[in-house]
This record gives C-alpha cells, sequence and structure tokens, in this order.
C-alpha cells in the first residue's frame, strides 16, 4: 500500500486477464477483482502481506468481482490466515472454487471465515 491507500495496481496477465486489488472503504481490508493465478500471484501475494501488516483483530476480503482463484492463490490466503497473531480473515463473496480448495485442503481453519455469494 503506498500513501495514497494503494493496495497494488492491475496486474496483467499474458491472456489479457487482469488482477486489480484496493482498499475496502469504511473497514480493514481488502478487495480484489479479476482473476488470481500463476500470472497475477505476485500481486495477490503482495496484497496480502500488506493485509497482514495492517491487520489488528477482523479483515475482510472481499471478492465478488473475482472470476477465478487458481489453489496457489487460495494457499497464499489460507497460509496468511494461519498466520495472523490475533483475529480472523472474513472472505466475502468468494468464486465457487475458493470454499471448495479451503474444505479440502483446510478443513479445520477457523482463522479464515467465508460468507459465501
Amino acid at each position: 500500500m503506498d500513501g495514497t491507500g494503494a493496495v497494488g495496481g492491475p496486474a496483467r496477465t499474458d491472456g489479457g486477464g487482469l488482477l486489480d486489488v484496493g482498499p475496502l472503504s469504511g473497514r480493514p481490508g481488502i478487495r480484489a477483482s479479476g482473476e488470481i493465478n500463476v500470472s497475477t500471484r505476485l500481486s495477490w501475494e503482495n496484497a496480502l502481506t500488506e493485509l497482514s501488516r495492517r491487520h489488528t483483530d477482523v479483515s475482510y476480503v472481499e471478492l465478488s468481482a473475482v472470476r477465478f482463484v487458481d489453489v496457489a492463490g487460495v494457499a497464499v490466503l489460507a497460509v496468511t490466515a494461519m498466520n495472523l497473531p490475533v483475529g480472523r480473515v472474513v472472505v466475502e463473496r468468494p468464486p465457487p472454487q475458493l470454499p471448495r480448495v479451503l474444505d479440502l485442503f483446510w478443513p479445520s481453519l477457523h482463522r479464515l471465515e467465508v460468507a459465501p455469494r
């Protein structure tokens, strides 16, 4: 996040896809739009690193405009939540594959709460 409050600029993929991550308005957290995949992972990782630095009790990750997240993108989110000293991350309106991957690999991760679409 720079001095303007921006988390990161858009990351363009080779296939023309895009990931844009920015701060939420009025509450702690980030919102993302586009796709989270191998081409945009660095931008996603940087945004989650910054989110964890600013985390106090509850952080929100709003994903209603994310069309796709790959397994590695879900893993970065899970590891971020596991490494928080306190509190939890609330993921709002994720794409359908995100809760499925969490249930498969991290079924008892209580620091990550998923609010459905």
